[in-house]
């Protein structure tokens, strides 16, 4: 019997929670109860309201998502880059560079409205990360170079540019629920994507 990737457990347990929670109709309690809130972090505690480890929120808010669209949308992505990008960084590898997207993004998220109390839900963080290695580890184009700008970097760019331009859509499309789907945060989880790229698939090799 062949052995589920990493990347689909990731997949499934966040598809099978997230379906739980939207389902059942309880999207704003478990936002505000396991989603990623900058004013949490920056110390202030939430009065009367049970509460997720504000130093574990990074990752649960990866596994809620604002209805079944945002869902879809962010594990097909995952499912289909995270398979390619296993494959070069090993399963561990890709468990540290969703972890690490998750806590980038969350960062990131968190650094222009520290008192922010809209809490941020969505695996995008998180799969930007994956998104982001992908581009660099196969990223394949007919992007040319700009300047002193090398092609691959232009592809890179433009990856970044689209990724986060299709979250912002559907961040806008759930403001009126008061719930941020992530902007600045697919940004940190795409550059830490970047950033650990070829050092987990050198890592990788030395252990193969």
């Amino acid at each position: 019997m062949r052995r589920l990737s990493a990347t689909s457990i990731i997949v499934l347990v966040t598809a099978a929670i997230s379906l739980a929670v939207t389902l059942g109709n309880h999207e704003v309690l478990a936002a505000y109860a396991g989603g990623f809130i900058p004013r949490r972090l920056s110390g202030f505690v939430i009065d009367d309201m049970w509460a997720v480890p504000v130093w574990l929120t990074p990752l649960s808010s990866a596994l809620l998502h604002a209805g079944i669209f945002h869902l879809a949308m962010n594990m097909l992505m995952l499912g289909f880059t995270g398979k390619e990008t296993e494959r070069a960084v090993g399963p561990a590898g890709i468990v540290i560079l969703y972890v690490v997207g998750a806590y980038a993004a969350a960062f990131a998220q968190w650094l222009p409205d520290p008192m922010s109390m809209t809490p941020m839900i969505g695996a995008s963080g998180a799969a930007s990360a994956v998104v982001g290695a992908y581009s660099l580890l196969f990223g394949r184009s007919r992007a040319r170079a700009i300047g002193p700008i090398p092609a691959q970097a232009v592809h890179v760019l433009w990856l970044a540019a689209a990724w986060t331009l299709v979250n912002l859509l559907t961040a806008f499309a759930f403001l009126g629920a008061g719930v941020a789907v992530a902007a600045a945060a697919h940004i940190g989880g795409f550059i830490a994507g970047l950033a650990l790229a070829k050092p987990l698939l050198a890592w990788n090799w030395r252990r193969a």
